[in-house]
Order: structure tokens, then sequence, then C-alpha cells
């Protein structure tokens, strides 16, 4: 049984969780700005997104355009990908938040109207019951 539980620890290194809200999608293009200048196609949120992802893997930019490339068609989203090249370019201008602390599970990328939010097992949710208690807690 060792050898089982073993190989599924291994296996669920490789697992990543993806959430797209409804609102990050509305958010992935960027808002058209009002300076002079060429307009940006792509949010920081949709930069970071690549950006993480690249991170979590650590990819080549032309794989971490593949890769955000398969997610959102796999999603069954419609967005356009940020090119290797507006991914390099822009991540001059971005923070990455900080990685979790791996404890070998698996990982989760949120990527909601607030933002986009690395977590480790389990933290996603913990955080979400934290706001949904805090949202119910008396006054």
């Amino acid at each position: 049984m060792a050898r089982q539980e073993y190989d599924a620890a291994l296996r669920a290194r490789g697992s990543l969780t993806v959430w797209f809200s409804d609102e990050a999608v509305e958010r992935w293009r960027a808002e058209t700005r009002s300076t002079p200048g060429g307009q940006r196609t792509y949010s920081d949120l949709a930069i970071l997104t690549a950006l993480m992802l690249r991170a979590v893997y650590r990819l080549a930019l032309r794989q971490t355009e593949g890769l955000v490339g398969s997610l959102v068609r796999l999603l069954g989203v419609d967005l356009a990908v940020p090119d290797h090249s507006t991914i390099a370019r822009r991540a001059r201008t971005v923070t990455l938040p900080s990685a979790p602390r791996s404890s070998g599970g698996p990982v989760h990328l949120l990527v909601d109207s607030t933002g986009l939010k690395l977590c480790g097992p389990g933290g996603w949710l913990i955080e979400w019951l934290f706001v949904d208690v805090m949202r119910g807690w008396p006054g």
C-alpha cells in the first residue's frame, strides 16, 4: 500500500487547478487608456496569469504562451493569449504575488475579479471559508 500512496503523492505534485471567474474573463483585456501612446491589449491580470504559470512550471516564454493557450481552450473561454514577446516586455512592469510554501500537494491558481492568487493545498478553501465567515460575523 505504501507504494501506491507514494505514487499518488508524486502525481499530486503535478496537479494544478485553474479557476477563471466570469469577472476575470471580463478583465482579461486591458482598459482603454486616455494617455498618449499605444493601447495595451492585455490587462495586468492576463500577464500575471502567464507569469505565474511560467514560474510554477519553470517554462520558457514560448512554452508559457502555449500553456496559457491550452488552458484557455480547455476552459472554453474566448480569450486572446499574450504572445511571448508581450509577456517578456510586460514582465518588467508587473509584480508577481509570492508563491505558497509547497507541501508537495496540488497547487491552486485562482483568477477572479480581485486578481490572481496562487494557493497550496486547501489554502483557497481556508481563505474562502474565512471570508465567508467574516461576512456573516455579527457587527
